[in-house]
C-alpha cells in the first residue's frame, strides 16, 4: 500500500473549515458589531486585557488555532481553485499553497510564543 499524506491534509482542511465556520462569525460579531455599537464595554478588548490573555498558555493556544486552522483550510481551497482555473501543475501549486500555510504557521507560532 502506498503511503499518502492526504489524511493529514484533509484533517487540517476539515478542522480549519469547521473552526472558521463556527468561530470566525463570532469574532466578526464581537469586533465588528458588538464593540462599535456598545453592546460590549469598550474596555472589553483593551490592549492590556488582550495582552494578559495572550500571555497565558491557553490564550496562546486559542490564538494559534485562530491563525493556524483557517490558513490550512484556505491553502487547500486555493489549491483546488487553481485546479478549477486550469492550472494543472498540481505539484507546484501544492508546494506553494502548503508551503505558504506552513510558513504562516511557523511565523504565528514564533510570534505567539515570543509574547
Amino acid at each position: 500500500m502506498a503511503v499518502s499524506n492526504k489524511p493529514i491534509i484533509w484533517l487540517l482542511f476539515a478542522a480549519g473549515g469547521t473552526f472558521a465556520a463556527f468561530v470566525t462569525p463570532v469574532l466578526i460579531f464581537i469586533t465588528g458589531l458588538a464593540l462599535p455599537s456598545g453592546l460590549l464595554p469598550a474596555e472589553a478588548l483593551a490592549y492590556d486585557r488582550v495582552l494578559a490573555v495572550a500571555q497565558t498558555q491557553i490564550g496562546k493556544l486559542v490564538l494559534f488555532a485562530v491563525v493556524f486552522l483557517p490558513v490550512w483550510h484556505a491553502a487547500h481551497r486555493l489549491r483546488i481553485t487553481a485546479h478549477d482555473f486550469g492550472i494543472r501543475a498540481d505539484a507546484f501549486v501544492k508546494y506553494i499553497c502548503y508551503g505558504l500555510a506552513a510558513t504562516a504557521t511557523v511565523i504565528s507560532a514564533i510570534a505567539l510564543f515570543s509574547i
